[in-house]
């Protein structure tokens, strides 16, 4: 696939209010403590946050809710708007709003009103359209009513038998259609649709693969927390296992976790191997704080122009020269994704950047809205290249990359090749430079599953690192350090 996959998330969205503030005080008419507001943030939940994540995670995403028309549902619809196309449905009720009061990064109190969020009469011609377009279809269920509608549970129906569906259920919504590729249950949730089996109170693996049946479904994970989820397709039951981690925030887990596979599923993963990519997203979800860092991160205004936006955020640099974990590869590129721009990205040691560098790296921009360069590591260049290599330290490399008006970020990687930090960064463009065959290129096959595109480019003749050096070499008076210029 060499495009960005079309995922369509059809389910129940709701309005996440953080009313944030200190606590000083106690009320002097009951034991209540007095919250003096600091900031107040809106952005989408329910089926609109695993919208944004899978928008996030590379893909191009269309949302089919009910939302609401009132002021709640113009917020929201805002949160949305150039992130995700959004085809709403007839709303009865009004907007359901979750508000947390916190103090101190605690929550004192949760306030929730509006809903029902059921949905009026369905535009069937309209949101079959939709799911035709669809590479994968990710139902999220908030149990507001959506997934009991007969006529959209006939179109997902419909869905599931000739394409890639993943259904996050609830318990007050509607069962599964037969067919989906994958359902996606926490431990109670599985123990509730087994109510009455026996198999409500087994083992995790047990309850995935009894749940194929009543669901007949193609694929069932059941998560597990911080254990990791248990999958089942077929006969074959797998454990896959989360990694180690400490403290976060699991609020939003369900979410991370659906949007992460579906994405992967609708680029061409099997399902084991979208489970595994899904329990490691998930797992960072949580290490980095949850739905509420995540929140946080999209609070501050967002530009009226991409472009605008784009050129207003200062680059992010790997001042110390040390690789990039994958939950800042993941968030870098959730960053420079927001409002709806094209990510573009390209990679190499950088040794003494030069002229050829740079007319690469000015063309990589030009392809999208905002370029992130990966670049090796000391170690990776110096097992490239030889023991006398690097000349320029990562640091310092990164520093003079970021300086330059067309870079975005730069994210350094301590492999031999790309690979492992494209399966996290997945950009929508990878370019290269120089005299390469894309068949050839090792990372291809990375960057092409999550849905982007090659794009190769030439250097400029006669100008190369290495080059630069041999004449250096034989040339010492004109490489001391005194005597160089920029």
């Amino acid at each position: 696939m060499t495009r960005r996959p079309h995922v369509v998330v059809v389910g129940d969205v709701m309005l996440d209010r953080d009313v944030d503030g200190t606590v000083e005080r106690l009320s002097p008419d009951g034991p209540a403590p007095v919250l003096d507001v600091t900031g107040i943030r809106e952005s989408p939940g329910g089926a609109g946050l695993a919208a944004l994540l899978c928008a996030g995670s590379g893909a191009r995403v269309t949302l089919v809710a009910p939302v609401a028309v009132d002021e709640a549902g113009h917020r929201l619809t805002a949160g949305l708007t150039g992130r995700v196309d959004l085809l709403a449905l007839p709303h009865q009720g009004a907007t359901r709003t979750k508000t947390r009061v916190r103090s101190q990064a605690q929550s004192l109190v949760r306030v929730d009103d509006g809903g029902p969020g059921t949905p009026g009469a369905v535009p069937v011609d309209d949101v079959a359209a939709v799911l035709a377009q669809a590479d994968a279809v990710l139902v999220s269920d908030y149990g507001a009513g959506t997934t009991h509608d007969e006529h959209l549970r006939t179109l997902l129906t419909r869905a599931a038998a000739t394409g890639v569906l993943v259904w996050d259920p609830h318990p007050r919504g509607g069962a599964p259609v037969p067919g989906a590729t994958l359902v996606t249950p926490n431990l109670s949730e599985a123990a509730g649709a087994l109510r009455g089996r026996p198999e409500a109170s087994a083992p995790a693996d047990v309850r995935a693969s009894a749940l194929l049946d009543v669901w007949s479904a193609r694929g069932v994970a059941v998560t597990a927390g911080a254990d990791g989820a248990f999958v089942a397709t077929g006969r074959d039951v797998r454990y896959v296992p989360a990694p180690a981690a400490s403290g976060g925030d699991p609020c939003g887990a369900g979410d991370r976790f659906a949007a992460s596979a579906v994405v992967a599923l609708a680029a061409g993963a099997t399902v084991t191997d979208a489970v595994t990519a899904a329990v490691l997203d998930a797992s960072e979800w949580v290490e980095a704080g949850g739905a509420e860092a995540f929140r946080r991160s999209h609070a501050r205004p967002r530009s009226s122009s991409a472009d605008e936006a784009a050129d207003t955020e200062a680059p992010e640099v790997a001042s110390d020269g040390a690789a990039a974990s994958p939950a800042r590869l993941r968030q870098t590129a959730a960053t420079l994704r927001a409002g709806g721009r094209t990510l573009v990205a390209t990679g190499g040691c950088f040794d003494i950047v030069h002229a050829g560098h740079v007319a690469t790296l000015q063309a990589a921009r030009r392809l999208g809205d905002s370029l992130v360069v990966l670049m090796n590591s000391d170690d990776s260049v110096r097992r490239l290249k030889g023991p006398g290599r690097p000349v320029v330290t990562a640091a310092d490399r990164a520093r003079v990359l970021a300086a330059l008006d067309c870079v975005d970020a730069v994210l350094v990687f301590d492999e031999d090749d790309p690979r492992a930090a494209l399966e996290h960064l997945r950009p929508d463009v990878w370019v290269k430079g120089g005299d390469y065959d894309e068949r050839l290129l090792p990372e291809a096959d990375v960057v092409q599953r999550h849905g982007g595109r090659i794009v190769l480019l030439p250097y400029l003749d006669g100008r190369s690192t290495t080059s630069i050096l041999r004449r250096s070499a034989t040339r010492p008076e004109e490489a001391h350090p005194m005597k160089e210029t920029a």
